[in-house]
């Protein structure tokens, strides 16, 4: 199974998504791409099993993922403070895996209905809901 971790900005999310995914489902292959190589270091650092930065990887690197994890943002054209591209945010909301997003100041876009929390408790809901949803595919 393999879950890609998208983030831009400093990788701080992509980082505790990184973790928390080794920690719960530790046979996934983690491929975490950043949309700047600091993020990009950062969740190297975190444990990912491969790492790349920038717009082709995201687009290539959808095509095989069972979940895609990351920031509401990566699905918004020109998010993350115009880290996002056009090419980036068609490539994921098009993909065929499930895509798991969390709600982010940065991405300049709210959901009605969510409940607001810090993001530990929505890494953990994150990692929660990939785990669940791979059993299931199982």
């Amino acid at each position: 199974m393999k879950i890609m971790v998208i983030d831009g900005q400093g990788g701080r999310l992509g980082k505790l998504l990184v973790e928390a995914v080794k920690d719960r489902i530790p046979p996934a292959e983690v491929l975490a791409v950043g949309t700047n190589g600091i993020a990009t270091a950062t969740m190297q650092k975190a444990g990912a099993d491969h790492v790349a930065t920038g717009e082709n990887p995201v687009v290539r690197g959808v095509m095989d993922a069972d979940v895609v994890l990351g920031p509401l943002g990566i699905v918004v054209a020109h998010s993350i403070l115009g880290e996002v591209t056009p090419r980036m945010a068609e490539a994921v909301g098009g993909c065929r895996g499930k895509k798991i997003l969390i709600p982010m100041n940065s991405c300049g876009v709210s959901v009605a209905g969510i409940q607001e929390m810090g993001m530990a408790g929505y890494v953990k809901l994150a990692a929660d809901q990939a785990d669940a949803f791979l059993q299931e595919a199982r």
